[in-house]
């Protein structure tokens, strides 16, 4: 086992450190607790990284410690989660969204607000799921993980966490049907 060293995590923050964020964020319900959460998983691998291979899928590690952080902060974060939108263009930017209309690079004011309430009320739909079937989504769509990836993480067969996005997916769906949205 080759040990991680300081240039090794600084590389692997610097090429990984986004999709985590994004995905703390994501499961903590808005940006402050995300960023603390991310702050703790980033300090639990620090502490960790002499027990950290290089070699290895970190990235999955980093996002297994998230969960478990997560999971023991949960009531202390279920006080103080609401469904929050994201407060502006910049932070959905940081959050990996692109605003074009396809038809010129710059969008028009118009079309940026109704992405941005588009986006919202999507993620706001997301929320709403059970956790269960919340966190392989954010896995698999923020933190740009594979399902065998997700799997590992979760510590369940690849066939649960397939059926648990298809569930995902047919309950937003529905959710999507019940308020109208057609597309």
């Amino acid at each position: 086992m080759a040990a991680m060293n300081n240039d090794e995590f600084e590389r692997f923050v610097l090429k990984f450190g986004k999709d985590i964020l994004r995905f703390c964020r994501m499961t903590a319900g808005n940006a402050e607790n995300g960023d603390e959460l991310y702050q703790d998983t980033m300090l639990k691998l620090l502490e960790k990284k002499k027990r950290l291979d290089s070699m290895q899928n970190t990235k999955s590690y980093a996002l297994s410690t998230s969960i478990y952080l997560w999971k023991n902060k949960k009531k202390k974060y279920a006080n103080r989660m609401r469904l929050v939108p994201i407060d502006s263009m910049d932070e959905m930017s940081d959050e990996g969204y692109e605003f074009s209309d396809h038809d010129n690079d710059e969008a028009s004011p118009e079309y940026i607000v109704l992405k941005q309430n588009e986006v919202d009320m999507i993620q706001g739909l997301v929320k709403t799921l059970p956790e269960k079937y919340r966190i392989p989504i954010y896995l698999y769509y923020s933190a740009d993980m594979q399902i065998n990836e997700i799997s590992k993480i979760l510590g369940l067969p690849e066939g649960t966490v397939k059926s648990r996005m298809r569930k995902a997916k047919k309950q937003l769906k529905e959710k999507l049907e019940a308020i109208g949205y057609d597309r």
